[in-house]
């Protein structure tokens, strides 16, 4: 599970920078035009710096679900980074829904992307709490 979430993670990651090759298309697509433009007022590179930004993060979640397999190197903080990683993606998909539904007009792409957000979570936070059970019975058996 964590592996999916982390392959998941890398894929968004790699859309992320993709975009920047049609940069006004991807913003017109996701709906963000408008905030993008407010943002590259106050410097043209603004859009593209944070776009970068928000890959990197999508990659360092990846490389913590992928990491998280015992066979390879260990990322610093791994159990409870896992623990984050998977309440963050359940905190944005439940208070985009809750906000999506309160609204009168509702947008089906935020609340798609509410349930990808839900579905990542959750492989996080359920991977994470079957990798560390067997764990705890390996120790307590040993």
């Amino acid at each position: 599970m964590l592996k999916l979430g982390g392959y998941i993670n890398l894929l968004i990651a790699f859309v992320h920078l993709i975009g920047l090759i049609w940069m006004v298309q991807v913003f017109k697509l996701f709906g963000i035009s408008k905030q993008m433009n407010e943002l590259s007022e106050i410097h043209s590179s603004f859009p593209y710096l944070l776009t970068i930004v928000v890959a990197l993060v999508f990659l360092v979640f990846g490389l913590y679900g992928l990491l998280a397999d015992d066979k390879l190197p260990k990322m610093p903080f791994l159990k409870p980074v896992i623990f984050l990683i998977g309440g963050i993606y359940i905190f944005r998909g439940l208070g985009e829904l809750i906000y999506e539904t309160t609204r009168s007009k509702h947008s089906t792409t935020e609340i798609a992307y509410s349930f990808v957000a839900l579905a990542i979570g959750l492989l996080y936070l359920i991977g994470g709490f079957k990798k560390w059970k067997v764990i705890r019975k390996k120790i307590t058996n040993a």
